[in-house]
């Protein structure tokens, strides 16, 4: 596949994700078998699977906020907690309402 022609949500990911993201099609989709093959619980990999969907659905949004969508990620890679994303959001909404 030509480079330009890599899907956006799939150019954001990074190395890792692509790399579990061809072990699982690889494995069939059996999060058992890639569990396995990380050396990880079956729990651990369906957490991991769920982030990476989570991702791939940030980077299909349209038109969204580019600060809003830098939380999320943060969020979402676990470099930022759930409750202090929230509220960076919905301070930044609510700021962002009272300028205009």
């Amino acid at each position: 596949m030509a480079l330009e022609m890599v899907p956006d949500w799939m150019a954001e990911l990074e190395e890792e994700d692509l790399t579990f993201i061809k072990r699982f099609l690889l494995a069939s989709g059996s999060l058992k078998e890639v569990a396995g093959a990380y050396g990880v619980t079956y729990p651990t990999v369906r957490l991991r699977l769920d982030r990476l969907i989570q991702k791939i659905r940030m980077g299909e949004e349209q038109g969204a906020d580019p600060y809003v969508s830098l939380i999320k990620r943060l969020a979402v890679n676990d470099k930022l907690d759930l409750d202090t994303a929230k509220l960076l959001i919905h301070e930044y909404r609510r700021t962002g309402k009272e300028r205009t």
